[in-house]
């Protein structure tokens, strides 16, 4: 079953690679959607796929990448989309 969620990340997730790695993990993981940077200084992402594909995929988020220093997640149901793929936004 296909699942969604809007996830915001806050901390230093911006400048530091956390895009292009989010897009990265959901390729390993087949998770679709976007992620995108936004003028407060979050990251925001759309996440679908196999209901433990996004478990996973969140988990990796509330990490980060190396350089990044995640300091709080915000969850939420949406709707799924049915894209494609995943894709870093601008």
């Amino acid at each position: 079953m296909t699942i969604a969620r809007h996830i915001s990340v806050t901390g230093r997730v911006q400048g530091v690679f956390f895009r292009s790695w989010t897009r990265e993990q959901a390729d390993a993981l087949e998770v679709t959607g976007w992620v995108r940077n936004c003028p407060d200084g979050r990251v925001d992402a759309h996440l679908e796929g196999e209901e433990a594909a996004v478990e996973q995929m969140i988990e990796r988020m509330r990490r980060g990448p190396p350089s990044a220093k995640v300091e709080d997640i915000r969850l939420w149901d949406v709707a799924p989309c049915d894209f494609d793929s995943f894709e870093v936004r601008h």
